[in-house]
């Protein structure tokens, strides 16, 4: 542990009242008694049962403990935010209420920063709840998201990690709305190390995520991480309309200036056909000349930094 260092973990919650007092005391507690400074922020993300109660009760036996309450449900990401723009550590681990993030990895968090690394990513091996569906969903959908990203994700990446102060400096300057949290800290850069868990079942009750939710989460990725959806429909228009137009020479040179010596005999209807592809070929093409300006767009409203500094190893740089 680095001298005086303070370690702040951000852990949002949202209707966890049946089982926060247990992660709280059996849990987490055990696995902090090492550390010389710490702070505990829970963010109640607008629960409808009785958690922030709790949460307010374990505050006050214990003034290392805050609890940021928001004004309703803006979900989990933005409660991370919100956790992350609070907090005063020097080093700020994240993780969620639940259990499945093991707090007994803890000191592993610490020791990977005290190596060097600035962010330390939590991956999950397995989780003991998750079905095969959702097993090949999430393989899917980091193999498609590397696939468009410019920065790559590790499968299995979670929002258990630790950041440090110099990346929490550059996080809070993230204005978008619509995010994933672990993308946008990726985003940044930052010297990486990663650990390996399997993720243990739930305390108690069950996940917030449902399908719905874990779907939008992934359109947020796909939209807010990269640019190329913009322009799929481009590309597929113009090659349309490049075999369109490719075949409708064909037919030409061969129907009528050589009088059809294959014997292919083209129909009317199939001559429409290849018109009318042509025509869908343009528009698309069209819609993919407006998605450069949109990008453009897209891009100045997020309102991201032109660059990063990394400050601790930059030479001569306040």
């Amino acid at each position: 542990m680095k001298r005086k260092s303070r370690i702040s973990f951000v852990i949002p919650a949202y209707n966890e009242s049946a089982g926060i007092a247990r992660f709280h005391s059996e849990l987490l507690m055990p696995h902090l008694k090492h550390l010389p400074e710490y702070e505990v922020i829970y963010v109640n993300d607008g629960s409808h049962d009785d958690t922030l109660e709790k949460l307010t009760a374990i505050a006050a036996d214990d003034g290392r403990i805050r609890v940021i309450n928001l004004s309703r449900n803006f979900g989990k990401e933005l409660a991370v935010t919100a956790g992350l723009h609070h907090a005063s550590g020097d080093a700020i681990i994240t993780l969620d209420a639940d259990g499945q993030h093991p707090p007994e990895l803890i000191a592993k968090f610490i020791e990977k920063w005290e190596r060097g690394a600035q962010v330390v990513i939590g991956i999950r091996k397995s989780n003991r709840k998750e079905g095969g569906v959702k097993k090949l969903g999430s393989k899917l959908f980091y193999r498609l998201l590397n696939s468009i990203n410019t920065v790559r994700i590790e499968p299995g990446s979670t929002d258990y990690r630790l950041i440090t102060k110099d990346v929490q400096r550059e996080f809070v300057k993230l204005t978008e709305h619509s995010r994933i949290t672990r993308g946008l800290i990726d985003w940044l850069g930052f010297r990486r190390d990663y650990i390996y868990f399997d993720s243990p079942a739930r305390l108690a009750g069950t996940a917030s995520y449902d399908s719905t939710k874990l779907l939008g989460l992934a359109v947020n990725s796909f939209i807010s991480l990269s640019l190329k959806p913009l322009f799929i429909l481009a590309w597929m228009g113009l090659l349309i309309t490049l075999l369109s137009l490719v075949v409708g020479v064909f037919i030409f040179v061969e129907q009528l200036l050589l009088g059809d010596p294959l014997g292919l005999n083209f129909t009317g209807a199939a001559l429409l056909g290849i018109f009318i592809s042509f025509l869908v070929g343009l528009v698309l093409t069209s819609q993919g000349v407006l998605a450069v300006y949109l990008s453009h767009i897209h891009t100045h409203t997020q309102g991201r930094p032109l660059f990063v500094v990394d400050h601790s190893t930059s030479v001569g740089i306040e």
